[in-house]
């Protein structure tokens, strides 16, 4: 084996796509070094010269091979999808799920090997499984010509001179090469391209409860982090808006219905102004469902209803906190929990100040994310008759 062989000169961070290529080109060298270990091992067991190979293969595939995986994962591949339409970004459906699931697969063969290597590296240990390393050279081998004649011919054709630089940008601040831009400035950058679905005049159910109906049911079946939290918004007797995160309880053909405390600053100002907006966004299914209309209060039988199916800590904590007012410390407030517990018995009554409120919707919107932000967007809004009527709106 050849320890001595000059390294290439590498091209400059200008050119991010042959960077990339020099990266193939390094790991082909360090496959091909460990495909020589293999007789050599065999000879000379764990020598000086193996240990040297095993340590550069290992310093290798440890670091710099996962800052070239985060390099396709984290920005060259979400830039293509920004950019590719027709045949191209057909092309990315296709190949993008085969290459990520390819590091992970290489990762966890690299995992074997690394226990293997260490041993030899240290010359505690001589054993390399030859079908391990044939497996793992193979795999990267078929991966990196899928890449090499597919993607970067693709990115060279599609990208800008200024997404080259941005490309290449992105690659030096991983390697600390440059320094990370602040937050504030940072956040400007951040992208992600949607496409995971379309939404479509033709495909929408006419009622809008049918269609969030159906929607929640795809939320729930595909395990999004809590599809019952939306966003409420409501404004003051002064028209100053506020917005905080509530659990949906109920929603049926008279609206969308959650529960509070009738005292807290949503409940006054929605005593002043019964306006109201709520917000789903489900992240997972890049969909969001805006819904606007009148809000008022649950029946008490409704409330009583809800407050009684709680749990008793929960009822307990509705009784002991005079939400929204300001009390002097936690400790304060545990107190008074503990205050109320005392009393309230098992089956306390649910307090006046606390119970539910129905938003009836008079305006409904499905927003489906796409791609480069030509988002689908159909709105469905109430008629003086009671009917729904729907239409689409631009991105």
């Amino acid at each position: 084996m050849n320890m001595n062989a000059l390294p290439d000169t590498a091209p400059g961070f200008d050119q991010p796509i042959a960077v990339l290529k020099h990266c193939h080109d390094r790991i082909r060298k360090q496959l091909a070094t460990m495909q020589k270990l293999l007789p050599h091992l065999a000879r000379h067991g764990a020598d000086e010269q193996a240990q040297q190979a095993a340590q550069a293969v290992i310093k290798y595939f440890d670091k710099a091979a996962h800052l070239h995986h985060a390099d396709e994962e984290e920005n060259l591949v979400p830039m293509l999808q920004s950019v590719a339409q027709g045949e191209d970004a057909a092309t990315l459906a296709e190949l993008v799920p085969g290459i990520l699931r390819d590091h992970d697969e290489m990762d966890a063969m690299w995992q074997q090997l690394h226990e293997e290597l260490s041993a030899i590296a240290d010359g505690s240990g001589q054993a390399l499984s030859a079908s391990a390393v044939e497996q793992f050279a193979q795999r990267y081998a078929d991966h990196m010509e899928r890449e090499e004649t597919q993607i970067a011919p693709m990115a060279k054709r599609l990208f800008s001179a200024a997404q080259m630089a941005q490309l290449g940008e992105a690659m030096q601040v991983r390697r600390g090469i440059l320094p990370a831009p602040a937050a504030g400035e940072a956040v400007a950058a951040l992208r992600k391209d949607y496409g995971q679905d379309t939404l479509n005049e033709a495909d929408v159910a006419a009622d809008p409860f049918d269609q969030f109906n159906s929607w929640f049911e795809q939320a729930l079946a595909a395990e999004v982090n809590e599809p019952n939290a939306m966003s409420v918004a409501t404004v003051d007797a002064d028209g100053k808006p506020t917005s905080r995160i509530v659990l949906i309880k109920q929603f049926d053909r008279r609206g969308f219905t959650w529960y509070t405390n009738y005292d807290s600053q949503k409940g006054r100002q929605l005593a002043a102004n019964p306006h109201a907006a709520l917000l789903f966004f489900w992240s997972e299914l890049e969909r969001q469902i805006r819904i606007e209309g009148i809000v008022e209060r649950t029946s008490a039988e409704e409330s009583d209803k809800y407050f009684n199916s709680r749990p008793l800590k929960s009822r307990l904590a509705a009784i002991a906190s005079a939400q929204s007012a300001p009390i002097a410390n936690r400790e304060a407030l545990e107190q008074h929990y503990d205050a109320v517990a005392k009393l309230a018995g098992d089956a306390p009554p649910r307090p006046d100040n606390w119970g539910g409120f129905r938003l009836t919707p008079q305006r409904i919107e499905f927003w489906q994310g796409r791609r480069s932000r030509f988002h689908d967007r159909i709105v469905y809004t109430l008629q003086p008759d009671g009917s729904w009527k729907h239409q689409r709106l631009q991105p």
